[in-house]
């Protein structure tokens, strides 16, 4: 292959040096990321004929017109710099995390009486972060056990010594199920709340040979001071955490905390796995689907996962188990020890029960691997639910409407008028898609206007971005919402089906009797009640129902609580962007201390006395009237 004079000249004068290296195409793009200890040595080496006996490799090189180089100081810096180009650029030959959406943690917050609960935004703004945890399902159930457990606060007030002395919260039915110690009254100390919070942080971390021998410290120290009560209340927590931990499989009698991480290459995909001990226990399991690695390393994959999981997680435990050595493995030794604060060795077993272990977690692999295959299989068979053939029998539709957006508008006497759009994919809702519109050009309440208001943005907008279009629009109305929505469509250049014609698919469905509506019809179709199809429509308008209420109330309650910042004299539009920016909420602000308001940028002492004074007298009103 011929090199231009320009890509030559940069390969001559690259440097010997550790650092990340990206190759970009004609057009500029990035389509492949890359670190090396020596620069200059990796990068000549993919335009040597020798190196590049992979047809996929050679197709990316002939695609090179240019090559940008970052250097780092050491190994390390360019293993981390090189992940985190790969997620910004997300280069076509890099290997890529499948469904690469951010995966839920549970946060622990930073407060005097700290909250437990599930985040996708894995901020640096302090708390503890546990995860991440790729089945949703286990999340759940772990908070659920959770707060079985331990007694936390489920309320999201913020909490200073004034706020509880002040009495501004009051006790709610948490309190009086003995799922909250009441710490918004002062029913408990913060050092015996913090206490149980690290106990809860130890029983998330799988501590729980730890947990159960300091809750049994505290039980026996409670009954010898007479405090039966309370020791009792520690009892049941013993007892819970046993039955928990009483179905974790022990696989190891030596109880150093260990992870076992493997990965199962097939053609263009792979499966990676992390299998988490904890005082022998196997207490758990994370796994991540990967694209485009065919024609990598198997030791590559495995690289990629480790940097994947332990670029996320929290805690990194002094053994790792593998069934072979990882690309770089003794820079990524070095970086996790660093990030440990510890010595992490990986471990490579080759017989006995250790390997027979590494060997069942390559299994599971294998196993997720062939779901993934298989989902992907019934996606392209031309399978079609049950439902969705009854709905264009029904409708006399000449496809099976596999597609459904919906649409539908909120507004109380014209005020904060919003509209939804929710889609249906076979038949279930598909919430990624779904899409929510202020109404921008209408004045009142007049529905129709709004209609085709927002069918006008949104295929405006389908069309613009050549996106796909449904196989079923539905109105949540009659006649007039259908003709609004017809009318938006057909002023876009869209031809619409009418009385069976060809084109794009449309109808309304009224609340009153079920009618379905279809342009140019003049009776309406009464669906049967009993037929699947017609719950599937009622389903879909109750949804876009349920999206479009939802949007409209936030919107009203945001307008409403700002409102009442308007009360106070003195506050102009700029301050009450930086209250509000400050507490995030007028609730937060009503909460929050004398000392706390004056801290915020542009509130003068006498001001921020007021605005405390005005909450406070407020708060005060309201238990006069109780």
């Amino acid at each position: 292959m011929e090199l231009h004079e320009r890509l030559v000249q940069k390969l001559d004068n690259l440097p010997k040096t550790p650092g990340c290296y990206l190759f970009k195409n004609s057009e500029s793009q990035v389509i492949y990321v890359g670190k090396a200890k020596i620069l200059r040595n990796r990068v000549r080496q993919y335009f040597q004929d020798s190196k590049r006996d992979d047809p996929k490799l050679q197709m990316m090189v002939s695609k090179i017109q240019d090559v940008e180089i970052i250097q780092t100081d050491s190994e390390m810096e360019a293993l981390i710099l090189e992940s985190n180009l790969v997620k910004e650029y997300r280069p076509r030959y890099n290997i890529e995390l499948k469904d690469d959406k951010s995966y839920p943690y549970i946060k622990v917050t930073d407060e005097l009486f700290p909250r437990i609960y599930v985040t996708r935004e894995k901020e640096r703004s302090g708390g503890k972060f546990f995860g991440p945890y790729t089945d949703v399902k286990n999340l759940r159930q772990t908070l659920k056990t959770l707060h079985r457990i331990f007694p936390i606060r489920s309320c999201t007030h913020h909490f200073t010594f004034d706020v509880i002395e002040s009495r501004k919260v009051k006790l709610c039915l948490d309190y009086y199920i003995h799922k909250c110690e009441g710490p918004c009254q002062g029913m408990v100390e913060a050092a015996s709340y913090q206490n149980m919070i690290q106990q809860m942080k130890r029983f998330l971390n799988g501590k729980t040979r730890e947990l159960i021998a300091q809750l049994k410290e505290e039980m026996n120290s409670l009954a010898d001071r007479m405090k039966f009560e309370e020791a009792a209340k520690i009892r049941d927590r013993i007892r819970d955490i046993e039955m928990y931990t009483a179905g974790q499989k022990i696989v190891f009698q030596d109880l150093t905390d260990k992870d076992i991480a493997v990965v199962e290459i097939e053609d263009d995909d792979a499966c990676g796995v992390v299998f988490k001990i904890r005082d022998g226990k196997m207490i758990g399991r994370q796994h991540f689907y990967f694209s485009q690695v065919q024609g990598k390393l198997k030791e590559e994959a495995l690289e990629t996962l480790i940097k994947t999981y332990y670029l996320q997680t929290d805690f990194i435990p002094k053994e790792i188990y593998l069934p072979y050595e990882p690309s770089e493995m003794s820079t990524l030794q070095a970086w996790l020890s660093q990030q440990a604060g510890t010595d992490v060795e990986f471990i490579i077993p080759k017989i006995g029960d250790k390997q027979k272990l590494v060997d069942m977690c390559m299994r599971n692999a294998r196993l997720l691997l062939g779901d993934l295959k298989l989902q992907r299989l019934k996606a392209k068979e031309d399978f079609v639910p049950r439902v969705l053939l009854s709905l264009q029998r029904d409708l006399n539709l000449k496809l099976a409407p596999r597609r459904i957006e919906c649409f539908d508008n909120s507004n109380i006497q014209g005020s904060d008028p919003v509209a939804s759009m929710v889609v249906f994919a076979d038949g279930k809702a598909k919430k990624s898609d779904y899409r929510k519109f202020k109404i921008k050009t209408v004045n009142g309440p007049d529905d129709f206007a709004s209609m085709h208001e927002v069918v006008t943005r949104r295929y405006l907008r389908v069309l613009e971005e050549g996106l796909e279009f449904p196989d079923l629009i539905v109105v949540d109305g009659g006649k007039g919402q259908l003709s609004a929505a017809v009318e938006a469509l057909e002023g876009l250049g869209i031809r619409v089906s009418k009385a069976g014609s060809e084109g794009q698919t449309i109808i309304g469905l009224a609340k009153r009797m079920e009618e379905v509506f279809i342009p140019e019809i003049a009776d309406s179709i009464m669906i049967p009640k009993t037929s699947s199809s017609i719950k599937l429509l009622q389903q879909v308008r109750d949804e876009a129902h349920r999206f479009a209420i939802t949007f409209h109330r936030a919107r009203r309650d945001k307008r409403t609580l700002a409102s009442e910042l308007d009360e106070i004299g003195g506050i102009g539009e700029k301050r009450k962007q930086n209250l509000l920016t400050h507490f995030g909420s007028v609730k937060n602000i009503a909460a929050a201390s004398l000392e706390d308001i004056q801290s915020v940028d542009g509130i003068p002492e006498g001001l921020a006395r007021k605005i405390y004074e005005y909450f406070l007298d407020e708060a005060t009103g309201e238990d006069d009237e109780n």
